[in-house]
């Protein structure tokens, strides 16, 4: 019995910190697997453009703006890896701009990358890689085909997301008083995906409509030291896989330049709009 008191009282005597720090592995229902569903919707590098008629080497250069969509507080708010503590903090930035370029390969294939390059905006710095190969096929009807694509997203965003600086000053918090933290977060999405597109008037206006499947394997890693200079590094994983639709149009007003515009969504989780600019060389 003796021993056994002891034993509690060293438990207890512990900081939090030290024996409340393993790794993390939430269930699919959890908040932290909803956030990191929720976050996946305006990271993925969807099909954002029309397919347009195949010309063997052609390169378009382009410009997409995501919109970042906030997510409720309650989901924010931790279940399992750190029950008890407030909503962390996800909603940084209102839009997310991506540099795009594709390219004509052989046989009607099309190469498309983005990267959004390592500087740091309002505390967030994304260095994300995005990855994506088509094929367009012809349809019976006039000027219509149908797309299948597999793409990726890739890289890391470091962000405050555990402890920003509003909660270092809240007494109440487990962040008062620490470093803001500088969390990693790894989306690793993968996806396959369909669309059908064709032609409206004369070619200038070309909608889309298509669905998906997305596979999510989200890595993050808190980053905080804490005001007794101890440090929380624990990990948080999980796996998912999630169904996508989208829709949009895009218009052509001129032979090199195209303007679009995508609704895109993961019906559980949430939904996102982009907006894009190319121009063909």
């Amino acid at each position: 019995m003796q021993r056994r008191t002891i034993i509690l009282f060293l438990l207890l005597a512990l900081p939090q910190s030290a024996w409340g720090q393993g790794d993390c592995f939430p269930p699919k229902d959890s908040h932290e697997a909803q956030v990191f569903a929720a976050l996946s919707v305006p990271l993925a590098f969807s099909l954002v453009e029309a397919p347009a008629p195949i010309v063997p080497g052609a390169v378009r250069i382009g410009l997409e703006v995501t919109y970042l969509p906030g997510i409720d507080s309650a989901i924010r708010t931790p279940t399992v890896c750190r029950p008890g503590k407030g909503p962390e903090n996800t909603d940084l930035l209102f839009a997310l701009p991506r540099p795009r370029v594709s390219v004509v390969l052989p046989a009607g294939l099309l190469l498309e990358a983005s990267w959004v390059p390592p500087v740091r905006v309002n505390g967030v710095r994304a260095n994300l890689i995005g990855l994506s190969l088509q094929r367009s096929f012809a349809l019976g009807l006039e000027a219509a085909s149908f797309t299948v694509r597999g793409h990726g997203t890739f890289g890391l965003i470091e962000a405050p997301i555990t402890c920003d600086d509003e909660v270092l000053e809240d007494p109440t918090s487990e962040c008062f008083q620490g470093t803001r933290s500088d969390d990693r977060y790894h989306p690793n999405i993968f996806g396959a995906e369909g669309a059908v597109s064709w032609a409206l008037g004369h070619g200038e206006v070309r909608p889309f409509i298509g669905g998906g499947l997305n596979i999510l394997h989200p890595r993050f890693q808190v980053n905080f030291t804490n005001q007794f200079g101890e440090t929380d590094n624990r990990k948080v994983e999980v796996d998912l896989t999630r169904g996508v639709l989208f829709a949009g149009a895009t218009w052509v007003p001129s032979h090199a330049v195209a303007l679009t515009g995508e609704i895109y969504s993961s019906p559980t989780d949430a939904v996102t709009g982009r907006v894009a600019i190319s121009y063909g060389i």
